[in-house]
């Protein structure tokens, strides 16, 4: 199977870079540290996932909640697999203040939006590759 991101994924997002079975998305929205993992798969449900993809995608949900958790100044994390605008499976990893612009509602669908500065997107990778270390290899192939 050749992978192929959802034009939509890759239109909203910035690459930083690929775990064992995801692609790693940061939403360019600077307003809320909102990351997206889509793993490399054709299944567009969890439950169609076979156990070791299963596992492998809970983990990498597992260790990008906490990089957020601890990278960021947040209050609550939202972890949802929705997939009603984009079939292609992908697991959203925000974190969410008790002071956004959406709280407590949800922010998908929303307007406000602020473009991150490349340099700001940079750092992140930066640190993700930091976090993750040769579990995280970056566009290009570089493994961190």
């Amino acid at each position: 199977m050749t992978f192929v991101l959802d034009p939509r994924l890759a239109a909203d997002t910035h690459k930083l870079g690929d775990l064992a079975l995801s692609e790693v998305l940061l939403m360019d929205n600077a307003l809320l540290p909102w990351f997206i993992l889509v793993p490399h798969v054709s299944e567009t449900e969890l439950f169609q996932l076979d156990e070791t993809q299963r596992q492998q995608l809970f983990d990498e949900t597992t260790a990008l909640s906490a990089f957020v958790s601890n990278a960021f100044p947040v209050d609550k994390l939202n972890v949802a697999a929705i997939g009603n605008v984009v079939a292609q499976l992908h697991v959203h990893v925000v974190g969410r203040r008790r002071n956004d612009f959406a709280w407590p509602d949800v922010v998908w669908g929303r307007p406000e939006r602020e473009a991150y500065l490349a340099t700001t997107v940079a750092g992140i990778q930066a640190r993700l590759a930091t976090e993750f270390g040769s579990r995280f290899k970056i566009p290009g192939g570089e493994e961190v």
